[in-house]
């Protein structure tokens, strides 16, 4: 356990299945469940977050600990400062958040593109590392002042605690709590304040969290630690001897190991909050039954598409101020949400990919009519379609370097005659398979929800089994460098 630097980017390696979190997470259910007030309750969770965060790097708690003071800062005076200045005090408050994200996070891009590496500022800003959940918890401090702001959801700001000191715990607990803290999902403060009260042992949701925990754990631990060590091979350069059919195959086996692991993530902290009483929305509902662009991303980290949503396209504009106006909003939204989950232009180009995917989409539907639109076939084949698209774009996230995201398509064409390692894509096959499965049987609940509950146990049972014999190596989350 521990923190390590490599590539710019500052890792916590207080993995989720680690013999320490384990313990920590023991001793903190332990003593929450004894404590007598809510406020001792919220005491041991920040505590617990604090240490998770800052285990053998205490440093990183000093960032975290600024942002929150921004955030606590900023929400109380925007409620309790004078009333002429709420605009202006929410302004900075938003300005200071984006200003540490964008320092951290896009300080080395900023000096690549515009800079000389070697020498002076630029190398300077080459060598600042990225904390690991700085671009999350940053936009959840943004949200909870646009929420106070706004008083859309916090009516007179009444959850804003009048003592400063209380406040502060709020805010700290809110932005720290350690099950959503290094990769989301990202909680809004309005979906989260009003939770806060005491929780008792007896209210605990066992069966819901059980659930989600053994999913999202098998998504992890079987799925994608297995798939990582067969869809390495797309790195560069070793994908350009690879066969065309292994290289279309691990792209393929990296859609479902992405899939696997930020869905695992995202279960196992929606049953962590559970255990703790606190409830977090799904980040992800079945993405890969899609029929369209638009459902894709009402399915995929609805937290973050949710937060875009909200907090840039609506205030863009949205679809309120004709077409032209809206496909321009469509793109500028995800340009900017594909440069926040890295820096590297590939992001960007990432981004203006599923923005174009999006606005040419909705061009063809509010122009073209075709005849059976909604004929299963024809459902079908705007599934497989859309998978395709969605897929081909995770190629940047393989290989942020945009030139290498092109030779590797480029291997694609060329490579038919190179028959080379063929004995790996059994292996894809078989340990994306789950990830097909997981997505027929929501499927299959619509029409067989009696017959799908009443064997479910089953699937539960062969999870078990296969974490406790077939979990892969131990890897980082894919949206730690996020």
């Amino acid at each position: 356990m521990g923190v390590f630097f490599e590539a710019n980017y500052l890792y916590i390696n207080m993995l989720y299945n680690s013999f320490t979190f384990i313990v920590l997470l023991i001793i903190t259910f332990s003593s929450f469940y004894l404590a007598k007030t809510k406020g001792t309750q919220i005491l041991i969770l920040i505590a617990s977050s604090l240490t998770f965060y800052a285990f053998n790097q205490p440093i990183l708690l000093l960032l975290l600990l600024f942002s929150a003071s921004i955030n606590i800062l900023s929400s109380y005076f925007v409620v309790y400062g004078p009333a002429h200045k709420r605009k202006t005090i929410a302004t900075v408050g938003v300005v200071a958040n984006l200003s540490i994200l964008i320092f951290f996070k896009y300080s080395p891009l900023f000096s690549k593109t515009f800079l000389n590496i070697n020498h002076g500022i630029g190398e300077f800003l080459m060598t600042i590392p990225l904390p690991i959940g700085i671009s999350f918890f940053t936009f959840q401090g943004i949200s909870l002042i646009i929420d106070v702001y706004q008083e859309k959801y916090f009516k007179n700001s009444a959850l804003i605690e009048k003592s400063f000191l209380r406040h502060a715990k709020t805010v700290l607990f809110f932005k720290a709590f350690f099950p959503q803290l290094i990769s989301g999902p990202i909680v809004k403060a309005h979906d989260f304040l009003p939770q806060i009260s005491y929780k008792k042992f007896s209210e605990i949701d066992w069966e819901c969290t059980f659930k989600y925990l053994l999913t999202g754990y098998f998504l992890k631990m079987v799925v994608a630690d297995n798939l990582k060590d067969f869809t390495f091979w797309i790195e560069y350069p070793h994908f350009q001897v690879q066969w065309s059919v292994k290289l279309l195959v691990m792209l393929f086996g990296y859609s479902c190991q992405i899939f696997a692991d930020f869905a695992g993530y995202s279960l196992i902290a929606l049953g962590l909050a559970k255990l703790f009483g606190y409830n977090f929305k799904p980040n992800f509902n079945f993405p890969y039954i899609s029929t369209s662009f638009s459902e894709f991303w009402e399915r995929w980290h609805i937290s973050l598409s949710s937060f875009l949503k909200e907090y840039l396209y609506i205030p863009l504009g949205g679809n309120r101020q004709g077409n032209t106006r809206t496909y321009v909003n469509l793109i500028t939204t995800m340009v900017l949400g594909g440069l926040w989950h890295g820096a590297a232009w590939s992001y960007a180009v990432w981004g203006l990919f599923h923005g174009l995917a999006l606005a040419i989409e909705r061009i063809f539907k509010n122009n073209i009519k075709i005849a059976y639109y909604d004929h299963n076939l024809f459902i079908f084949l705007k599934g497989i379609l859309v998978f395709f698209v969605v897929t081909l774009g995770w190629l940047l996230f393989k290989l942020p370097n945009f030139e290498h995201a092109i030779q590797y398509l480029l291997s694609i064409k060329n490579n038919w005659n190179t028959l080379t390692g063929i004995r790996g894509i059994p292996y894809i096959l078989i340990y994306s398979f789950p990830v097909i499965i997981y997505h027929f049987i929501y499927l299959l609940k619509a029409n067989k929800k009696a017959l799908i509950k009443k064997y479910e146990f089953l699937f539960y049972g062969f999870m078990i089994f296969a974490i406790v014999v077939n979990s892969g190596s131990a890897g980082e989350f894919i949206y730690f460098q996020f």
